[in-house]
């Protein structure tokens, strides 16, 4: 009972401090149903199953924890050689000025709160609604606070093939900011749609996205989390699938105190396709690092295939978090589902934490999963070693040959390409000390 007691007096806490924004008669109505949610969950504790790896402490106080703002000097920004539509958030906030223009052939874009301010709008029909389907059967109370207090975002519309990507960039400049943002994405049928996200984005993140991909549309995501040392961050991505449908998200993570990365994607339709990969690499020597990838995945439909592919390189104490799960329900036949977390230790400091499941109630598919642990190859770093290339090179490169597996589900080679430009600059500014 004093456990009950606690985890509500820190819920209405965190509530208290935090004001609903306003909105039409159905955005009103879906932020009260967040915060009931909300309430008959409770803020996560380390009790909470899905959190037993990872304190939430720092995401459910009242007060961000402050965070030093990082400055990157003279470092091309990442993605600024793609032809781009970018959307400037600084704090959280959205930057008009520091904004492209919100237009572009095949796709419709408006700030969140523009959209909910309408009596009719597309937005009702996703608003809140995939972040609850995803609170079965594992509960996300980070989304619902998102979804009950979210101050910004935007709502976006791709009715064809977009040639540009859209980039979200992520701005942060006071050292206590406290952000919360919520996306929607809706992809109509047949069309193609390519999301950018970079950037620490505040002291605290809490990121939902909800994103509903038609029957034979495209959603691609590829995201980079800011190089921040102090920044703590939860982010959701909400996901639903229609028939032939596909979904690729992939993100790269370096530095931070404690990132959170939750995905919950169920596939609907038909011959749908859903990738989720991830590349983290963490650092304890300027400061604490803790990676959580948390991923749920439900076939729910004939014939479609999943992938999590999710590599971790930690060193000097950082630790990582992989739970992933695929849900297999009883009309999905011919599944094909496979799941892979590994990471690679350079010290005997580091921990890596795996709990894959899988939950299969067809007699038809082709469902794996695997997770391993371990240091770098001593025959290979010999071998390179024999031939003249100095230890700490050496070790460089067969890191970035480990996460390559990840960095490979990206579909736009251009993209892959500057994220693998971006590990090697880090691996060298860490080798120079």
């Amino acid at each position: 009972m004093a456990v009950a007691q606690a985890k509500q007096d820190l819920t209405e806490t965190r509530i208290a401090a935090l004001d609903m924004p306003g909105g039409a008669g159905w955005a009103a109505e879906a932020r009260g149903a967040a915060l009931s949610r909300l309430r008959a969950m409770g803020l996560p504790t380390r009790r909470d199953e899905y959190w037993k790896y990872t304190n939430p402490a720092s995401l459910t106080q009242v007060d961000a924890p402050r965070a030093a703002v990082f400055h990157a000097g003279d470092e091309v920004p990442l993605y600024d050689g793609i032809d781009r539509l970018k959307i400037v958030f600084v704090d959280g906030v959205f930057d008009a000025d520091a904004s492209d223009d919100l237009s572009l052939e095949g796709v419709e874009i408006e700030r969140l709160s523009d959209a909910m301010a309408k009596d009719i709008h597309w937005a009702r029909d996703l608003f809140g609604v995939l972040e609850t389907a995803g609170q079965t059967p594992v509960a996300r109370p980070l989304a619902a606070l998102n979804t009950a207090f979210a101050t910004d975002g935007v709502v976006i519309r791709a009715t064809g093939r977009v040639e540009k990507p859209i980039s979200l960039v992520y701005l942060h400049r006071a050292e206590t900011s406290d952000a919360i943002l919520h996306h929607l994405v809706r992809v109509e049928e047949g069309a193609d749609l390519t999301i950018l996200e970079n950037g620490p984005a505040a002291a605290r993140f809490n990121k939902c996205m909800e994103i509903s991909v038609a029957d034979r549309a495209g959603f691609h995501h590829v995201r980079a989390q800011g190089r921040d040392h102090e920044r703590r961050a939860a982010t959701h991505m909400f996901a639903r699938l229609g028939e032939e449908s596909t979904y690729k998200s992939f993100t790269l993570t370096v530095n931070g105190v404690m990132t959170r990365n939750e995905h919950v994607i169920e596939l609907t339709g038909d011959d749908a396709v859903a990738h989720v990969a991830g590349a983290a690499m963490g650092d304890g020597k300027t400061g604490d690092f803790h990676h959580d990838d948390t991923v749920f995945i439900t076939h729910d439909a004939v014939n479609c295939e999943s992938r999590q592919v999710f590599k971790k390189v930690l060193r000097n104490g950082a630790e990582g978090v992989f739970q992933g799960k695929i849900l297999v329900k009883p009309d999905a036949q011919k599944t094909d589902g496979y799941q892979i977390s590994q990471s690679l230790l350079l010290d005997e400091d580091s921990s890596f934490q795996a709990k894959p499941e899988l939950e299969i109630y067809a007699d038809d598919v082709s469902c794996s999963h695997g997770s391993t642990t371990g240091a770098i190859d001593e025959t290979a770093l010999f071998y390179l070693r024999s031939r003249g290339v100095p230890t700490e090179i050496a070790t460089d490169l067969l890191v970035l040959a480990f996460l390559d597996e990840a960095i490979q589900e990206i579909e736009d080679a251009r993209l892959a390409d500057d994220i693998r430009l971006r590990l090697q600059q880090w691996l060298e500014r860490r080798r120079k000390g």
